[in-house]
C-alpha cells in the first residue's frame, strides 16, 4: 500500500508537472501569438509613418529641385541676353568694317579704271547730265528759228 500511495502521489506530482507544462507552453504559445499581433499592427502603423515620411521628403526634393531648375533657367535666360547683345554688337562692328572695305575696294577699282582711261559711274552720269543740257539747248535754238 506504501507502494501505491506513493505511486499515485509521483503519478498526481507527474500530471501536475505535465499541467503546469502545459500551462506554460500555452502562455508561451499565446505570448507568441500575441507578439506576432502586436508587430503586425505596429509594423502596419511604423509603415504607414515610413511612407508618410517618404512623401514629405519627395515634396520638399521635387521643391528644392523645381527651384535650382528655375534658378539655372533664369541664369540661362540672362546669359543668353548678354550673348545676343555681344552678338548684336559685333555683328555692327562686322558690317562697318565691311563697308568700309567695301568703300576701299570701289575707291581703288574706280582709280584702276580711271588710270586705264575707263571712265567711272560719276563721270558717265555727269556726261549724261551735260547731254541733256545741250539737247535741250538745241531744242530751244531750233524752235527759235
Amino acid at each position: 500500500m506504501a507502494k501505491v500511495t506513493l505511486k499515485k502521489k509521483i503519478q498526481a506530482q507527474e500530471t501536475k508537472a505535465f499541467s503546469e507544462v502545459r500551462s506554460y507552453a500555452r502562455k508561451i504559445w499565446l505570448a507568441g501569438l500575441g507578439a506576432y499581433v502586436k508587430a503586425g499592427q505596429e509594423g502596419a502603423d511604423y509603415v504607414k509613418e515610413l511612407i508618410k515620411t517618404g512623401e514629405q521628403t519627395e515634396k520638399k526634393a521635387r521643391r528644392a529641385i523645381d527651384e535650382k531648375v528655375e534658378a539655372a533657367n533664369s541664369e540661362l535666360e540672362s546669359v543668353k541676353g548678354d550673348v545676343k547683345g555681344e552678338v548684336t554688337k559685333a555683328k555692327g562692328r562686322v558690317e562697318m568694317q565691311l563697308d568700309k572695305i567695301e568703300n576701299v575696294f570701289d575707291r581703288r577699282v574706280a582709280s584702276a579704271l580711271n588710270r586705264i582711261g575707263i571712265p567711272s559711274k560719276h563721270d558717265v552720269e555727269t556726261l549724261s547730265a551735260k547731254l541733256d543740257e545741250l539737247t535741250a539747248l538745241l531744242e530751244r535754238v531750233a524752235r527759235k528759228q
